[in-house]
């Protein structure tokens, strides 16, 4: 009887313990499969201050020992990005965060280039001779020597010169005007002056030598003529330069030139004459770049009546260019990490949000937002580098990166 009552309380135990395990069974089951779940939404595992690092299960970083944080597999639309990240107003103001408004306003953009002086091509002028003939004596015999208009340069002997004049003698006293015309016009194409065509006809007889005189008032930049030298037709004798007026050659890449264009106001300045600005305008732009440099001249003109600048002297051009209103921030407000730009801004509260932006033209230390802001926010202009580690370590670029390809506005205005 005992014994059957023993049996009876052993099969009822059995009957308990299985009833018990069918009602834990499900929520075991259902606590696995949600951790399944979880698990399979993690794309990967990556550090916020390593990017780089991305791992297939957590962990901690192999470089800095930091907790790995999980990035979702998929990714919604990039307005649904939550970028934003706590520093208190405490934290800021030990950082040194200022901000500034986003606003509108003029500005204009300064393309700074170096150049050089260079001679001012349209007022050079070439001694050449049209006889043939001997130089006997030189006067003007280095160079760099200035000289005016008029001034004798060298003495010649010239066969022709002496048969003109005597050509000129003999239809003056024949009273054959026709003659004389004929023989006055060669003289004076053979460069003899008015005052040389007097003196002759004063002295009644041909000169066996004659001076050359200078075209044109300047510098003597080129000199080839020398006592004793035989001389033709064509042969350039001098090359004197006016340096009244000169060039300055500024070489401006291609990416400039669209703000330079032909009258505009430019300012130079010498370094080897103490920064002094000086101004000028430019006068001509080269239609062709340098391929090597990838850069066009622009010819500036400046007038140098004392003197003070020299041909080949380096000056620094700056040439300012009105942009016209435009979307601005202050150009520190602005940081650049690779392909991306972005500015922090201000959300009140000591909530800082990462924003990504397009930006346009520069000037006046300002920078054109031509996509990303609207006129009125608050962006961070200093300590943003400490900002974007800061919003490294919460995990905003994790965001980021998780949710909004690489380049793309996580924000649309």
């Amino acid at each position: 009887m005992k014994m059957r009552w023993m049996h009876k309380i052993m099969i009822a135990a059995v009957v308990l313990g299985l009833a018990a395990c069918a009602k834990k069974a499900p929520e075991h089951a259902s606590t696995s499969t949600a951790s399944d779940s979880a698990a399979s939404a993690v794309e990967y595992w990556t550090c916020s201050m390593h990017p780089s690092i991305k791992e297939t299960q957590p962990g901690r970083c192999p470089l800095c020992g930091m907790d790995l944080t999980p990035v979702k597999r998929g990714g919604t639309h990039p307005d649904s990005v939550d970028l934003t990240f706590h520093v208190s107003t405490e934290q800021q103001q030990m950082i040194g965060v200022n901000f500034a408004a986003v606003e509108r306003r003029s500005i204009q953009s300064a393309v700074q280039a170096f150049g050089r002086v260079d001679i001012d091509e349209t007022r050079q002028a070439v001694v050449n001779l049209r006889v043939s003939g001997w130089i006997e004596k030189v006067y003007v015999d280095f160079l760099g020597q200035a000289v005016k208009r008029g001034a004798p340069l060298f003495l010649i002997y010239s066969p022709d010169l002496v048969s003109a004049q005597s050509e000129y003698l003999l239809a003056k006293r024949t009273q054959d005007e026709r003659l004389m015309r004929t023989a006055r016009e060669r003289l004076l194409m053979w460069q003899f002056t008015e005052a040389q065509i007097a003196e002759l006809e004063t002295r009644g007889e041909a000169a066996t030598r004659v001076d050359i005189h200078a075209p044109a008032s300047g510098i003597v930049v080129e000199k080839m003529a020398v006592p004793g030298m035989r001389v033709e037709p064509g042969m350039t004798l001098y090359r004197i330069a006016d340096l009244s007026t000169v060039w300055v050659q500024a070489d401006v890449y291609e990416s400039e030139l669209a703000l330079v264009e032909k009258g505009q106001l430019v300012t130079v300045s010498f370094p080897a004459l103490g920064g002094a600005r000086y101004f000028g305008s430019v006068a001509f732009i080269d239609p062709v770049l340098n391929p090597t440099t990838r850069a066009a001249r622009v010819r500036i003109v400046l007038d140098n009546p004392d003197g003070l600048f020299k041909p080949e002297m380096y000056a620094q051009v700056n040439l300012a260019a009105p942009l016209g209103e435009r979307l601005v921030v202050p150009a520190s407000a602005v940081l650049r990490t690779g392909q991306r730009e972005l500015v922090f801004v201000d959300k009140g509260s000591g909530v800082l949000e990462l924003r990504l932006v397009h930006t346009g033209v520069r000037g006046d230390g300002y920078e054109e937002i031509t996509h990303g802001l609207v006129e009125g926010e608050r962006v961070a202009t200093s300590a943003n580098f400490l900002l974007d580690a800061e919003s490294r370590v919460q995990g905003v670029l994790q965001r980021l990166e998780g949710d909004v390809p690489s380049g793309t506005p996580a924000h649309q205005h």
